[in-house]
């Protein structure tokens, strides 16, 4: 537990702006002599000192966290011995301050936000009387950080699919924690949920998906207010904020049946193409996955080896115009090798193949996170949550159900 430590100032110390400024000596104040000097009259050198009744006692504080080694993750907590509290300024060495609130009874402060690692705060705060205190700790460095990767970088025009999905580097116990410093602000109102699933990396991953798909033309911000709050067992502090903001581009919706062995391709709700494809070998490891998948990357030219995959030596080349569909390696792409089949056979090792002349002016024209449904039989199912972004497999009360916190619905 952290040690309390009571400072004092006269009500003459005024906080920084306010005329005068606290004292301070190490991480404690020096509580100022309320007493005043007065000389006896009629000549009695020796006359008795008498109190100024105008003065008041000194104000004095307590913080719940104090000395120069202080454990972080915690909110800040500033008490007053007496009277009531009017304000309270909680600031970091870069001039970041923690946000927080008085009670209803004006004795205690809290911060909304925990101290955060490897920090040096500083501590100011006046009663209703103008008297004021102030005082300093400095937390400790944490024993282990956790990080987050964030799909979207910032300033980005995505697909009317596309969730945000944040992925941590160590894991993550305290869930409904993290998820309550995660916000997603849109300017329509998109109703939205987040919810946690495992990544195909096997690390903990949180998604933020709208009930529906987003609205084009939808501008989004995100803000992971993470600094200061801890992961839980094995996963560590977080020792920083993170933040993205994008836009929603044009509704352009890719549907392949496996049927007839083509694949449309809408924008706005009006088919402006239709491909002819040849995808994965039915009934077995090289058939395609199926369901709502997201195009979550254009790759470009890539190598392709069967053996990263568990195919053997099927294959091992150079495929262009690659466009991925999941982590586990299905991809829609320039196919040349298979042009006999395009339109009337699934024969590729899973992947949507298309000729050059289709795969270039296709690859030109879609942006990551446009949706990307496989139809028809044949396929091995739908791909788990993880392996993509696979989340719309999902009902919308499935989702939801993912979240960590009992309000998991969110309106942005």
């Amino acid at each position: 537990m952290s040690r309390t430590r009571r400072t004092s100032l006269s009500r003459r110390q005024a906080l920084p702006g306010r005329g005068r400024h606290a004292v301070v000596a190490g991480t404690a104040l020096l509580a100022a002599a309320l007493t005043a000097c007065g000389g006896g009259s009629g000549g009695n050198a020796g006359g008795d000192s008498k109190a100024d009744p105008g003065q008041q006692a000194a104000m004095a504080i307590s913080v719940n966290l104090t000395g120069d080694q202080v454990k972080a993750g915690e909110p800040v907590k500033v008490t007053v011995a007496d009277g009531k509290l009017a304000q309270v300024k909680v600031t970091d060495g870069k001039g970041g301050e923690l946000p927080g609130r008085i009670s209803a009874d004006g004795k205690d402060w809290t911060s909304e936000r925990n101290a955060s690692p490897g920090t040096d705060y500083k501590v100011e705060a006046q009663d209703t009387a103008s008297r004021s205190a102030n005082t300093q700790f400095k937390t400790s460095a944490a024993d282990k950080v956790n990080k987050v990767s964030i799909n979207i970088p910032k300033g980005s025009t995505v697909g009317v699919a596309m969730p945000v999905s944040l992925v941590f580097d160590n894991p993550v116990k305290n869930k409904a924690e993290v998820e309550k410093q995660l916000k997603v602000t849109t300017s329509n109102d998109t109703e939205g949920s987040w919810g946690w699933i495992t990544d195909y990396s096997g690390k903990d991953r949180v998604d933020w998906r709208p009930k529906e798909y987003w609205k084009s033309g939808t501008d989004v911000k995100v803000e992971m207010n993470l600094n200061g709050v801890d992961s839980g067992t094995g996963g560590g502090l977080f020792a920083r904020d993170y933040n993205t903001e994008f836009k929603i581009g044009k509704d352009r919706r890719m549907e392949v049946s496996l049927d007839t062995k083509k694949m449309s391709v809408t924008e706005d709700g009006r088919t402006v193409r239709t491909i002819p494809v040849s995808a994965g070998t039915p009934g077995g490891k090289k058939a395609s996955w199926s369901g709502k998948m997201v195009l979550m990357a254009k790759e470009g030219t890539i190598r392709m080896d069967s053996q990263t995959v568990g195919l053997g030596d099927a294959y091992d080349k150079m495929v262009d115009y690659s466009m991925r569909l999941t982590w586990s390696g299905m991809y829609a792409h320039a196919a040349p090798w298979n042009s006999a089949n395009f339109g009337s056979a699934n024969t590729s090792s899973g992947c949507v193949g298309m000729s050059d002349a289709n795969a270039k002016s296709f690859y030109e024209s879609v942006q990551a996170g446009d949706p990307f449904e496989v139809v028809g039989s044949g396929s091995k199912g739908n791909a788990d949550l993880g392996n993509g972004y696979g989340e719309w497999n999902l009902s919308w009360d499935q989702w939801k159900a993912k979240s960590a916190t009992a309000g998991g619905g969110q309106n942005g």
